[in-house]
This record gives structure tokens, C-alpha cells and sequence, in this order.
């Protein structure tokens, strides 16, 4: 069996020695470079714009502002997943700096940057806004007419009488945590290309949602969805950020004016700054208890720092109330989640999109609620896990759980009952845990195609994205055994909309439950079908055969067989095909948040022991041990190195990560300013545990271990030192005014 064993990524060579063909790379006869001129300031009216001395330049093909969407037949000038209120280049006003204002299409990028240089825009600035929560102030500088209070999206969870939860409680605990801007960072930036083909258009994109993209560009430019098409190269990480659409619009505008040659834009390290961030997030989280650790209530309210324009957060607002509660049973829930507009960059999903928020607040929450009760941690916590079979907050009845398996793998891998050694000098130990729950996209589908060729040589044709994951080894490898055949033969055709099936997106550690799923189905209908060719042949009747390892053979003697081949030859056919799909259905009572959020519950959990500088701040990891529920583990080594590499990327926003804003303007562009994890910062001893279930469906681990890591680390820090850290990221100058204020007190 293909499944469960560990098997090289497929791109394994191509990753290590260069030859990968990135989006980066991509070369095409008369190729333009596209250039990006961005507003300087974060609140502004455009109240003159002149490019003409930059048209006239030589080797300048074209320049796109704001007024070529004017005529009627232009194309649209906005855009957006559920509120169309983003422009393609501002009109105008600018709303952040960094802003598109401009486009440039030359031969050369110095002709474009020269040529950026002398376009004239005269802006009047406005007072701006930069706080989700200050933005909802009165009196606050309003981004859109439409929303006076910049609030866009308020989600709502209402489960049993607050009132009376919080009155049956022994006592209450109410804190505030919050998270900061913070950047992916992916190695490789984003990267679009676009060329016109008459009315048809072509665009190379470093993007994790191929058909998200197609339908917004077919509606920008008011085409037939088959009108574009839309490839999709290896991607050098994504982490979320180019999960949504990015800068497809302004590549294919800018390219319907260069007369069909195609247009490059690869964005530099400092302008990924002010294309997306993770959400900035300010959370209050309140709960009731009894004195023997029962929750009797729990009220959030999440504010959520959108950007200057909503993208998904009218998406991710909502799975971020429903992500902010924890896995726990609690009688009483009441949750206002708020999608605010503010003078910064857009927001969009960051690996662990809204859980890694929201467990920081509710697992750093629990810690404090043990310490007030003298309990421990841990015990407080299996006390009030959710069990398979339990009522959520949602009103959804919840199966399959493993949180409590999660969370005892990790205890028991750092010795949490263990007796702890004595500390000695400036340098204290502490152990801390943490456990998570995530939802993955309520509605979403994936289809793919099976063809099978008459050397028995197998191709999947899938739109998910391989960004480094392993993605498409682990769904060869599910392949191989939904069809019978050895992964040998598998061949991945990736994401080409003229080519792959539709498939949502690939983000929300979706990929091995809903495209594994749909490939079984795709596998399942394979077999009949050369069972079906392959009856005649072996005169016996289709029931009566089965269809395993390369060969259809007869049940009850299976030394009467044919090979899948010599079946395709011998009937004369040069190819078999079979589709699959898999679809979910969900959905959340705006009014109550009542009703099915998720098709599953992603669940994880991680405990750690860190060391802490009393001198210094200074906090340093030395064991971290992570687990994730699996479901069925395809491929053990790629599934431990997710469980791991979540641990090292979610270092980062827990001890180093911050862009760092001044009035509007991000100070910290680079990888030299802006820290994310080396491998000095690993710890010391990392180790992962995959759990399973007898039910065998496929689950994401994706992202399972990094929303833990922050609160599991500041718990262990209030366990060393006996401060409790509620921003983010807990730098060394953080600790160190925590300890020294906890002196003075």
C-alpha cells in the first residue's frame, strides 16, 4: 500500500539544486518588466496624477493609472472576494502607504524605474487611523463611506445565558492579549505574468487559488471564465499570503495595454511588506468557573486589524469567532468577532490563519484560571476538553476528537510529571502546554481526474498547489492506492485551469481531506471501469472481479488476472479516465452563530521547556515536543517535517515577529529588521507525535502545531519567572520589564 509509507518529495532534486521552474524564472519571447509606483503616504486625496513624461520615455511599452477604467468599456476598477471596495491602482484616495498608484510595462526594470520616477502625483493628506480598536472610536478618520464606524464584519456567537454562567461562577477572570502585524515572509515573493491572446488571457501566477483568481479577473474584465486561463508553477512558500488574489489584477490590466506581449511583476522584499499581513489582533477574553476548574462561561470580543480594505476578512472574521473559544466545554458562550478598517496594508490569512490569535489568548487564559484555582495546567485542561460526541458553541454535535490524546502526547514527551530540577543562578527553567482547535472552510469542493494510459502509466490531474508541502506526493501517493497501481507510475499534473479541475483553493490545511477524498472516488470509479473492460476478457462477470495492484483478477481465484495494461491494449484503447469530487456544505446563523462550521476540527498541541535570562529577557526553547491529529497519515516523514516546521515558523511570531509601525509607515522592510527564526533559534530537542484514528479519513496537519507554540512558551515562562506576558512577540526588552516591574511590586 501506497499510503502510511515514507516516500521522497517528488520535486526533491529540482528543490535542491535550482532547477525548479518558479513563477521567478518564468521567460517568455518579449517579455515586459512591470514596476509598481506606491503611495508614500497612509491617508491621502490624489488630487493630481500626470504620467505623461513617463509614456514618452523610451522603452516604456505602457503606463496604467486610475484613468484608464473610465470609459465604459473598461475594465472594473474594483475588486474583492465578498466586498468589492479594493482598486486596482487608487483612485482618488490612497488608504496606506504602499498603496498601487502606477504602473509601469518596459523593456528593462531600469526603464521602468525611470520611467516611475516621472510620474507626477500630488496628494493632500488625511488624518489616519492604525488601531482596530481605536478605529472604532467616534470621531475616528473614516476609510469608507459605507462603514462610518470602519467595522465591515461583526460575527456573533450566542450558546446559553452568559448572565447566568458567569453568576453560577466561583469567580471570574478577565484579561486582554494581543497579536501584532507580522509578515509571511515566504522565501520566494510574489510573482504574476500576463499576456492577451485576442479576448483571452494568460497569466503565469505564484498563487495558492488558481480559480479564485480566474473568476476575479473574468469579472474585473468581463470575460467568460474560460476566456482565462490561469498556471500555477511550484511555489516557494505561501503561508497564506498568496492565498487570495494579490497582483494578478494589475499585472493582466497593466499587459491589456502593452498590444499582447506578455508582462512581468515580481515584487521586491519591501513591497511584501505592504501587500498582506497577518491580522493584527487585540482579544478580551472573560470566564467563569467553579472552584473545582469547571467553565461555567466564556465571553471574547476579537478585534481584528483588517487593513484599508476588507479582502477575506469578511471571511476570516467569522472563523476567527468560532476558532476564538478553544476546545472546551463551556455551558455559557458568548463571542463578538469585529473586521475593522484601519491606514495599514490588507490583511489576509496567516499560516494558522485566526487560531494562532485566538490560542494565545484562550491558552494563555487557561494558564492564569489554573494558577488562580492551584491547579495544574494540565489537569485543568483534560478536565474540560471537548470528547467526541459533545455539543460545541455552534450547536454542532463533534466527532472524532483527539485533543485529550494531543494533549498527554506532548505532557509526556517533555516529562510533565516529572519532578523538575532545581534552578540555580540568573538562568530559570519552565515548562508550559498548550492545545488548539481550527476550523477548516465550511463550503468548499474539490475535483480531480484519473488517466490511465495503456502502459499503465498514471496521471492526476489536481488544481492544489504544491508550495513545498509535498502536496502532490502525498496525493500521488493516494492515488496510487485508490487505483491499484504503484506510485512509480503516478505522474502530477498541476494547477492549469485549462487543464486541472476545480478545485477551491489550496489554504486551510484542506488539500489531503477534500482532494484525497475526491481522488478515492476518482480511484473507485477507475477500478470499474477496467473492471468493466477487463470482464470479457476473463469471462466472468464484473461482480465477481476485483481490481488491486496493476492487475483485475477474479475474487475467489486470484491467479486468473490480466494487467491493467494488457486490459487497455487488448480492447484497443489508449487511455482510461475517471473524475472525482468531494464537496462540503456549512454554514454559521449570522445573528446566533449557530450551525455547522466545519466539515472537521483541526486539533494539535504542544508543550515545551524554555530557559529564561533573568539578566537579559532573554528566552531561549530547549525541548519542544508538538502533536497533530492526522485522521490516516499518508506520508509519516512529510507529516512529521509539517508537525516540526510549524513549531520553528511559529517561533517567530512568538518571540521575534513585528512589523514595526510609525504613523502609517512600516520601518522594518527586510529580513534584516525584521526577525523571522534561524536554526540558532530551534530548540534544542524537537520532536513530533502524529495521532490516528481507526476512522481513517484524511485530515490536514498543515497548520496544527503552530497556533500552541506562543502560549505553550509563555506559559513556560511564567512557570520559570512568574510573569504572565500578554503581547506579543515576547522579546527579551518585554520579559525584562515584566520581571523587573514584578520586582517592584
Amino acid at each position: 500500500m501506497a499510503v502510511g509509507k515514507t516516500i521522497p518529495v517528488f520535486d526533491a532534486i529540482a528543490r535542491v539544486n535550482g532547477s525548479i521552474p518558479y513563477a521567478a524564472n518564468l521567460k517568455l519571447p518579449g517579455m515586459l518588466v512591470a514596476k509598481v509606483l506606491r503611495s508614500p503616504l497612509p491617508h491621502a486625496r490624489i488630487v493630481g496624477l500626470n504620467a505623461a513624461a513617463a509614456e514618452s520615455l523610451p522603452g516604456v511599452a505602457a503606463v496604467l493609472t486610475a484613468a484608464d477604467f473610465e470609459s465604459p468599456d473598461s475594465p472594473a476598477l474594483y475588486y474583492g472576494m465578498s466586498l468589492k471596495d479594493q482598486p486596482i491602482v487608487a483612485h482618488e484616495q490612497v488608504r496606506y502607504t504602499g498603496q498601487p498608484v502606477a504602473l509601469v510595462a518596459a523593456e528593462s526594470a531600469e526603464r521602468a524605474e525611470a520611467a516611475l520616477a516621472q510620474i507626477e502625483v500630488d496628494y493632500e493628506e488625511l488624518p489616519g487611523v492604525y488601531d482596530a480598536v481605536e478605529a472604532r472610536q467616534p470621531g475616528a478618520p473614516v476609510l469608507h463611506e459605507a462603514y462610518p464606524d470602519n467595522c465591515f464584519v461583526h460575527a456573533k456567537l450566542r450558546r446559553g445565558d452568559l448572565a447566568a454562567g458567569l453568576a453560577e461562577a466561583d469567580d471570574i477572570i478577565e484579561e486582554t492579549f494581543t497579536s501584532p502585524l507580522a509578515q509571511h515572509a515566504a522565501l520566494e515573493p510574489h510573482v504574476a505574468a500576463a499576456q492577451w491572446q485576442a479576448d483571452r488571457l494568460i497569466v503565469w501566477s505564484a498563487t495558492q487559488s488558481p480559480y479564485l483568481v480566474r473568476q476575479t479577473l473574468a469579472d474585473i474584465f468581463g470575460l467568460p471564465a474560460g476566456h482565462v486561463r490561469v498556471i500555477v508553477p511550484p511555489l516557494g512558500g505561501g503561508y497564506g499570503g498568496k492565498g487570495h488574489i494579490r497582483i494578478e489584477p494589475m499585472v493582466a490590466a497593466l499587459a491589456r495595454k502593452t498590444a499582447g506581449r506578455p508582462v512581468k511583476l515580481i515584487l521586491s522584499r519591501a513591497e511584501e511588506f505592504v501587500t498582506v499581513t497577518k491580522h493584527a489582533a487585540t482579544i478580551t477574553i472573560k470566564t467563569g468557573f467553579k472552584r473545582d476548574g469547571a467553565l461555567t462561561a466564556r465571553q471574547v470580543t476579537l478585534y481584528w486589524n483588517a487593513g484599508a480594505y476588507a479582502d477575506v476578512s469578511p471571511v476570516l472574521v467569522p472563523a476567527g469567532m468560532v476558532r476564538s473559544i478553544g476546545p472546551y466545554r463551556i455551558p455559557a458562550v458568548w463571542v463578538d468577532s469585529y473586521g475593522v478598517y484601519t491606514n495599514l496594508p490588507p490583511a489576509g490569512a496567516f499560516r494558522g490563519a485566526m487560531s494562532s490569535q485566538a490560542a494565545w489568548a484562550y491558552e494563555s487564559h487557561m494558564d492564569t484560571i489554573a494558577r488562580q484555582l492551584g491547579m495544574d495546567p494540565l489537569e485543568l485542561r483534560l478536565k474540560n476538553l471537548l470528547r467526541s460526541g459533545d455539543l460545541f458553541a455552534t450547536g454542532e454535535t463533534l466527532h472524532d476528537l483527539h485533543f485529550a490524546e494531543c494533549l498527554e502526547a506532548v505532557a509526556e514527551g517533555i516529562g510533565w510529571r516529572e519532578a523538575r530540577p532545581a534552578d540555580s543562578g540568573p538562568v530559570k527553567r519552565g515548562r508550559g502546554l498548550a492545545v488548539m482547535m481550527k476550523s477548516t472552510s465550511p463550503t468548499s469542493r474539490s475535483e480531480c481526474r484519473l488517466k490511465i494510459a495503456e502502459n499503465a502509466q498514471m496521471t492526476l490531474f489536481t488544481s492544489t498547489v504544491e508550495m513545498g508541502q509535498g502536496a502532490h506526493t502525498a496525493l500521488a501517493q493516494i492515488a496510487a492506492e485508490a487505483a491499484g497501481v504503484a506510485v512509480e507510475q503516478v505522474k502530477v499534473t498541476g494547477p492549469d485551469t485549462a487543464v486541472t479541475p476545480f478545485d477551491s483553493t489550496t489554504s486551510a490545511s484542506r488539500s489531503s481531506g477534500m482532494m484525497g477524498s475526491a481522488i478515492l472516488k476518482a480511484g473507485a470509479v477507475l477500478k470499474e471501469k477496467l473492471i468493466e473492460a477487463g470482464a470479457p476478457l476473463l469471462e466472468y462477470a464484473p461482480e465477481e472481479l476485483r481490481a488491486e495492484a496493476g492487475y483485475v483478477f477474479v475474487a475467489a481465484q486470484p491467479d486468473q488476472r490480466l494487467s491493467y495494461a494488457e486490459i487497455l491494449q487488448r480492447n484497443g484503447l489508449s487511455a482510461l479516465e475517471a473524475a472525482g469530487e468531494f464537496a462540503t456544505k456549512g454554514g454559521l446563523d449570522p445573528e446566533t452563530g449557530q450551525g455547522l462550521s466545519t466539515p472537521h476540527w483541526h486539533q494539535g498541541a504542544g508543550a515545551c521547556e524554555v530557559a529564561v535570562d533573568t539578566d537579559t529577557g532573554k528566552v531561549t526553547v530547549l525541548r519542544y515536543h508538538a502533536a497533530s491529529f492526522a485522521g490516516r497519515v499518508v506520508n509519516p516523514q512529510l507529516a512529521h517535517l509539517q508537525n516540526e516546521g510549524n513549531v520553528i515558523f511559529g517561533l517567530g511570531p512568538a518571540l521575534l515577529e513585528e512589523m514595526v509601525t510609525d504613523n502609517g509607515q512600516i520601518i522594518n522592510t527586510n529580513l534584516s529588521d525584521y526577525q523571522i527564526p534561524s536554526f540558532l533559534d530551534t530548540p534544542l530537542e524537537l520532536v513530533s507525535t502524529l495521532v490516528e484514528s481507526a476512522a481513517g479519513e484524511f485530515h490536514g496537519i498543515g497548520e496544527m502545531t503552530l497556533p500552541p507554540v506562543a502560549p505553550a512558551i509563555a506559559n513556560a515562562v511564567f512557570d520559570a519567572v512568574g510573569v504572565r506576558i500578554r503581547d506579543l512577540p515576547m522579546t527579551p526588552e518585554k520579559v525584562l520589564r515584566a520581571l523587573r516591574q514584578a520586582e517592584g511590586e
